[in-house]
């Protein structure tokens, strides 16, 4: 018989994980586990203070899980695969490596125009990121390709609204200046 895709709380706590980052007193903790030979990372807020739980964990939380919806299909993003609790929930694992300078020479040669339609396509559906300057929230997966994580910054406008039509292009201008570092620093040194 075949697991539900996301664990319980008491199966998250009882099976073996990964930390891949942890959070500070405000940021959640990062696990990478293996569910029935399927990588997933799960970003959890549970082991945070009882008012962080309360407060700004449970909102995050959400406000995330928002943008991951409304991502869906997203070829740059992983795929939401559920929640947890109100404290965490999982995305599929897509591997990659750290956006960096160094990386030049071993992105696809599409790279900044895949990662440019990206943000085209994100923000066409009201979603900015507003932390992409953060090379830890651009990987480069193992055929060069972008992909687009932690959303925890994030802000979701309904396509159509008045914020999506007046506030959205704004902060968009963030996601584009982002891009813009990023392909200066690909660009092969003269």
């Amino acid at each position: 018989m075949a697991r539900d895709p996301v664990p319980t709380r008491s199966e998250f706590e009882a099976e073996p994980r990964e930390l891949l980052n942890r959070g500070g007193r405000r940021n959640p903790d990062v696990y990478r586990i293996d569910r029935d030979g399927e990588p997933l990372v799960v970003k959890d807020f549970a082991p945070r203070s009882a008012l962080v739980r309360a407060t700004i964990g449970r909102l995050v939380t959400r406000r995330e899980a928002r943008a991951w919806h409304r991502l869906a299909g997203h070829p740059l993003v992983p795929a939401f695969r559920g929640w947890i609790d109100s404290l965490a929930f999982a995305v599929d694992y897509r591997p990659g490596l750290r956006m960096s300078r160094g990386l030049a020479g071993q992105v696809a040669d599409d790279f900044v125009e895949r990662l440019s339609e990206g943000l085209d396509e994100m923000h066409r559906r009201g979603v900015v990121h507003l932390d992409l300057r953060h090379r830890s929230n651009l990987l480069v997966d193992e055929v060069g390709a972008p992909v687009l994580i932690d959303f925890g910054s994030a802000l979701c406008f309904r396509p159509g609204s008045l914020g999506y039509r007046l506030v959205l292009p704004l902060l968009a201008a963030i996601d584009r200046r982002a891009l813009r570092k990023w392909q200066r620093k690909l660009e092969p040194r003269t």
